[in-house]
């Protein structure tokens, strides 16, 4: 591997011992790799269209997939999407439990619900049944917009101990049921919130966290108001899976999650991008070179890390540790350089070509049978 594989981030503590579960064939907790999830922004009912989002963003990185069922007609997509689809999917369900049973019937590999808005306990009850009996995981989600009345009441607003102590109250509801194959996600739209609450959660209880920012905004906004409180709590040692909530095609959510797990440490292969910020010594345009570098390598399995550097000044010493990159300079030339090393000197328009082939080829070599 290269440079970057050598060293550790200090600020990352242990990840917190939690139990292991079972999305279909992804482990989530138990020390399993953390997963990275999105959700389908599609009609579910609408199976084509659905399941060619659910391939794209499988193909992007995500490991789990969840898809919104809202009515009958959603439901009744299930069955094809299961057979169809190369990752678990997850079933979303809310107000109505006899969904969550369709799905379950349907071959789903996960049901979340929201205890909150889901109905009588014998309803709830149902379900738990349903999923023990197929040995599918049931995730509580609870959101700080719509806690249980009667903790709203207690607390005077959504508050991160309100949501624990709503997380808790149907933890014990399906441990009663003797179920305890269960991930839960507390999430807010207030950052603060959110990480105290999954704090408070870590402390009292082993199962596994699905970690979220809920409602988080645009891709811009989003992306930074989630990296800030999943950063927080992943920094911690907290999170077993995650999703970035974001008003934007869902293939972003994964790409931004898997940077985020990469930039932590917390995930390894694909390509690591190292670019400088530009100055008045760079005499190139930057900014779409280093985009069309990105996205060229966007689809390497093989861990490598690549730097694009705008001048002599910043590379290669200020990116050493990357496996190639180029650092352009004046007079229409620049540098490839290789683990901080220089090899060779070439015209800048040749550069772009030379650091995409150099990392495809380290790419390939680092997957198992070839093939970047």
């Amino acid at each position: 591997m290269g440079a970057y594989d050598h060293g550790s981030i200090s600020a990352i503590a242990e990840r917190r011992p939690t139990r292991r579960i079972h999305v279909g064939p992804v482990a989530v907790g138990g020390g399993a790799p953390i997963s990275v999830q999105s959700m389908t922004t599609t009609q579910t009912a609408d199976v084509a269209a659905t399941r060619a989002q659910v391939r794209a963003l499988a193909e992007e990185g995500a490991d789990i997939v969840r898809v919104a069922v809202p009515d009958g007609d959603a439901a009744a997509a299930l069955p094809a999407l299961v057979r169809d689809s190369p990752v678990p999917l997850v079933a979303d369900i809310h107000f109505d439990y006899r969904l969550a049973l369709r799905a379950l019937d349907a071959g789903i590999h996960c049901v979340r619900l929201n205890p909150g808005n889901i109905g009588s306990q014998q309803r709830v009850r149902e379900v738990v049944h349903a999923a023990r009996d197929r040995k599918v995981p049931i995730r509580i989600g609870v959101n700080a917009g719509s806690l249980e009345e009667d903790i709203v009441q207690k607390h005077g607003w959504p508050t991160a101990e309100g949501m624990v102590e709503s997380a808790e109250r149907h933890i014990r509801f399906l441990e009663d049921e003797g179920y305890q194959e269960i991930k839960v996600s507390l999430k807010a739209h207030d950052v603060a919130m959110t990480v105290a609450a999954n704090r408070l959660f870590s402390r009292r209880f082993d199962y596994p966290l699905h970690l979220g920012v809920t409602e988080a905004g645009t891709l811009l906004a989003g992306t930074v108001k989630s990296s800030a409180g999943l950063g927080i709590l992943l920094a911690d040692g907290i999170g077993d899976t995650i999703r970035i909530s974001l008003t934007a095609d869902p293939v972003e959510e994964v790409r931004v999650a898997r940077l985020l797990l990469k930039s932590l440490g917390l995930k390894f292969g694909g390509a690591t991008l190292t670019s400088c910020p530009t100055c008045g010594r760079c005499s190139v345009a930057m900014i779409p070179i280093a985009e069309r570098v990105e996205q060229r390598l966007s689809t390497v399995k093989g861990e490598v890390s690549v730097a694009v550097m705008g001048c002599e000044v910043n590379g290669p010493g200020e990116a050493a540790a990357a496996d190639v990159g180029v650092a352009y300079g004046h007079g229409g030339v620049g540098l490839l350089f290789k683990a901080g090393q220089v090899v060779r000197r070439m015209k800048a328009e040749e550069l772009e070509e030379a650091l995409v082939g150099e990392a495809l080829r380290i790419a390939a070599e680092r997957v198992p049978g070839g093939g970047a």
